[in-house]
C-alpha cells in the first residue's frame, strides 16, 4: 500500500512507474495489491521514490490491517470515490457497447419492430441509478443514513 501512496503523492500513474523503475506493470500491480516483492524490485522502487529499502520492507512485514490504517480517512475516501467513478464509467461503456450491438442485431434481422428499445430503457434506468448514487445527487442512502441504521440496529442513540 505504501507503493501506491508514494506513487499517488508524486502524481504518477501505474503506467509511469514501470517506466521509471524498470519493473513491469504487472509487478507494480501485484505489489500494490499486497504481494511481497523481491529484493531487486524493492531496490528499484526505493531508488525511484528516493527512500530506503527498509521503509518498503517494513510495509511488507505489516499485516493487512496495519496497511489500511496508514492511509488517513480522507485518502481512503478519495480512493473509494475514484473507484466508484471508475466503476460507473465502466458501466456506461458496457451499456453503450451492448446496446449498440443489440440495435445492430435488431436492424439486421427485422426492421418492422424495434425491440432493442426495451433493453435500452431497462438497463438505462440502472445506469442512471448508478450515476445518481456515485455522484451523490440524492442522499437517500448516504454514509450518515448508514450510520443511523447501524446505530438503530445496535440499539444505540445518536
Amino acid at each position: 500500500m505504501i507503493v501506491r501512496k508514494l506513487r499517488l503523492q508524486r502524481g504518477w500513474s501505474q503506467d509511469q512507474l514501470p517506466q521509471l523503475s524498470g519493473l513491469s506493470i504487472r509487478t507494480i500491480q501485484r505489489i500494490e495489491r499486497g504481494q511481497t516483492p523481491g529484493l531487486d524490485s524493492l531496490k528499484s522502487l526505493a531508488a525511484v521514490f528516493d527512500v530506503h529499502v527498509t521503509e518498503l520492507q517494513m510495509e511488507n512485514d505489516m499485516t493487512h490491517e496495519n496497511q489500511t490504517t496508514q492511509l488517513d480517512e480522507t485518502e481512503q475516501k478519495a480512493i473509494e470515490y475514484v473507484r466508484d467513478i471508475k466503476g460507473f464509467y465502466s458501466h456506461v461503456i458496457k451499456y453503450v457497447v451492448v446496446i449498440s450491438i443489440l440495435f445492430i442485431i435488431n436492424f439486421t434481422t427485422d426492421r418492422s419492430y424495434i425491440w432493442a428499445w426495451w433493453p435500452m430503457l431497462g438497463w438505462g434506468i440502472g445506469v442512471l441509478s448508478h450515476g445518481l448514487n456515485v455522484f451523490e445527487v440524492f442522499h437517500f442512502f448516504s454514509p450518515a443514513w448508514e450510520k443511523r441504521q447501524i446505530e438503530k440496529l445496535l440499539g444505540r442513540k445518536l
